[in-house]
């Protein structure tokens, strides 16, 4: 992952830091229920814009890019069978949140 690509994945989690403290202060001031589920689908979309971001950077730079010179320095080359079963993991991962 880039620099420029972990700034933008630190600024929407910054986001979201700030969108659950305002959570919590809803759920401590008793705040009107439909109210507050309507902030946690919005947080938890922010959270799924991440893993999907998060998951497109490892396609790149871990699976994709290792032999590249974008490669992560853990990303170590992976026969085509070893690539589909990490893209697999990847996605089951991603179908989940």
């Amino acid at each position: 992952m880039t620099a420029e690509e972990r700034k933008a994945i630190d600024r929407r989690l910054a986001r979201i830091e700030g969108q659950v403290r305002g959570l919590r202060r809803m759920v401590e001031q008793d705040a009107y229920c439909s109210d507050i589920l309507q902030q946690v689908s919005a947080v938890d979309s922010a959270l799924s814009q991440v893993s999907a971001a998060v998951a497109s950077q490892h396609i790149k730079h871990c699976v994709l890019g290792h032999d590249t010179g974008e490669a992560h320095p853990v990303a170590k080359s992976m026969t085509r069978e070893e690539v589909i079963e990490e893209l697999d993991e990847v996605f089951s991962r991603l179908m989940r949140s």
